[in-house]
């Protein structure tokens, strides 16, 4: 269980999360006048540096280095952090002289985007190692790829209660937004990730303005295209969508398949 932030955090973060708050319908001027300036300070920071972003990684594993590599190669800079130093060091190594390696903590304050990149079961200690009791990733945007599928029964760790994207968000004050779960890691190495011509649709859940579009802008550099997903109420649909296509994956059905493309989402066009 993820440990819940203060009630003067919970109630910030209750703001940011209230339905319809992407579209800023239902929130309070000052509310309203917050998002603003957090979005006119992320467009300006981007602007100033080329569209370039300081991220921080928090995992060194296989999707950190498939997707870092990605933002690398954008032009992006990194700090990678894990639980064994000498494995964040070598990531940041091949990811070239952009990247730098660090504790926990380092990589949750180091930029503008933190990404979350965790196996489930190890998503409270590593928040407790970045410091997200004390604050430090408090109004931040955090990206959350994390999946809590039991494995080989492929269903949801977190079934019955908050999703794993809604913990994280009330455990740190984070503007998060969930994106990034629905691929194995291979996928997202691809150059770009599409099939048929087609880029891969990223959806997205999350209630801020200002994360979604820098979240879309990180999408955007994988060669994909980001679908809005709907507000982070939704981030648990996303996770029993990635637990229910992993099963018929490993079961050796096309998932795609299950569904008709959408010229005949209602039927027999015309």
């Amino acid at each position: 269980m993820l440990p819940i932030r203060s009630k003067a955090s919970r109630a910030r973060q209750s703001a940011r999360n209230t339905p319809g708050s992407s579209s800023l319908s239902g929130t309070s001027r000052t509310e309203r006048c917050l998002t603003n300036f957090l979005h006119s300070s992320y467009t300006n920071r981007q602007s100033s540096r080329g569209g370039r972003m300081r991220i921080g990684i928090l995992g060194a594993g296989r999707m950190a280095d498939a997707l870092g590599t990605h933002w690398a190669r954008a032009g992006h800079e990194l700090a990678v952090s894990g639980r064994d130093p000498a494995k964040a060091a070598a990531l940041a190594g091949r990811l070239g002289p952009a990247a730098r390696a660090g504790t926990w903590e380092e990589a949750a304050v180091f930029g503008e985007v933190t990404l979350l990149a965790v196996r489930d079961h190890a998503v409270t200690e590593v928040l407790a190692a970045a410091g997200a009791a004390r604050g430090t990733l408090d109004g931040r945007v955090l990206a959350d790829c994390v999946n809590p599928v039991v494995q080989g029964r492929f269903t949801l760790a977190t079934e019955g209660g908050p999703s794993m994207a809604r913990r994280v968000a009330e455990s740190t004050g984070a503007r998060v937004v969930k994106a990034f779960n629905l691929c194995h890691e291979d996928v997202w190495r691809m150059r770009p990730p599409a099939f048929d011509g087609v880029p891969l649709a990223v959806p997205l859940c999350g209630d801020d303005p200002a994360a979604l579009a820098a979240v879309r802008s990180l999408v955007t550099d994988l060669g994909c295209e980001p679908v809005d997903g709907g507000g982070l109420e939704r981030a648990g649909l996303l996770e029993a969508t990635a637990a229910f296509m992993i099963g018929l994956w490993v079961g050796g059905a096309d998932a795609r398949a299950v569904l008709p493309p959408l010229k005949y989402a209602f039927g027999a066009p015309g």
